[in-house]
């Protein structure tokens, strides 16, 4: 009769067994994966027929996968579902990861000093498309405050954090992003042509600063700066938000200030750590 082999005594040998008996494979999954990977290196939405061709995939298939992972929320699509980006859902899961990495470690470090010293709202976010994704969040005691959720996105263009992520990218690229002159806008105050957006962003990069003031949510006060990893490159950014009615001079001149020190500590500490 044949022995069973006991682990317990022998101990069990995962490299082993790996290379003894390959993992395997479920076809579908790969190509979910090698989709998601295909739009990480894109920075344009991409149509069925784009993925496909790219990706040496049926269109069939490819069509009943895109579907999936829109109706999930893994995708988003254009209003005649021909192109389509990356979705919310992603973010989500990336947002969870992202509070325990390096760049959320040190914006919370941060963002509790400056509540505490404010008490006002900070904010910490990275660009989706020409979205805005909010990943990270220190929220005051004020009865009366803006309040977001992990993974909310807005238009990059009517925030002070969006401003700031654009300005570390090219006009050429910002065109990409806004192939049309008119803006959609949140209120009467949001920038409404890409020509006055790319003329704001100009004060930006010279300044190193970004505001908002009521365009994106009415009666909010925002400033806004980038935070840089090592070579320069635009990672996130972070912003202070004040209901107006408690803003005075002195209050706004202190979160200028605590947001222009504090993005430039975590800039430094993230290009520390990537030496």
């Amino acid at each position: 009769m044949k022995r069973m082999k006991d682990d317990s005594q022998e101990g069990i040998n995962p490299a082993k067994e790996q290379q003894e008996k390959p993992v395997p494979t479920v076809k579908s999954a790969d190509r979910v994966l090698d989709i998601f990977e295909l739009f990480a290196e894109e920075e344009d939405a991409l149509s069925l027929m784009d993925i496909a061709r790219k990706l040496g995939l049926p269109s069939s298939s490819t069509y009943k996968l895109l579907q999936n992972l829109h109706a999930r929320g893994y995708l988003e699509s254009d209003r005649q579902g021909r192109s389509f980006r990356l979705g919310y859902k992603l973010f989500e899961i990336g947002s969870k990861y992202a509070r325990k990495t390096s760049l959320s470690e040190e914006f919370n470090r941060v963002a509790e000093r400056i509540v505490e010293d404010l008490n006002e709202t900070v904010f910490l976010s990275i660009r989706n498309g020409n979205k805005l994704l909010y990943i990270a969040e220190k929220q005051c005691t004020q009865p009366v405050r803006f309040v977001s959720h992990l993974g909310m996105q807005l238009p990059l263009h009517s925030t002070a954090m969006g401003k700031a992520l654009l300005a570390g990218l090219s006009d050429e690229e910002i065109r990409r992003l806004y192939p049309s002159e008119e803006l959609g806008m949140l209120t009467s105050r949001t920038i409404p042509t890409l020509s006055l957006l790319l003329e704001q962003l100009q004060r930006v990069r010279a300044e190193g600063l970004a505001y908002s003031e009521g365009e994106a949510v009415q009666g909010i006060r925002c400033v806004a700066a980038p935070i840089r990893k090592a070579g320069g490159e635009v990672v996130a950014a972070m912003s202070i938000s004040i209901p107006e009615p408690r803003l005075d001079e002195s209050l706004w001149r202190r979160a200028v200030d605590w947001v222009e020190q504090a993005s430039r500590e975590i800039s430094l500490k993230l290009t520390y750590q990537s030496h």
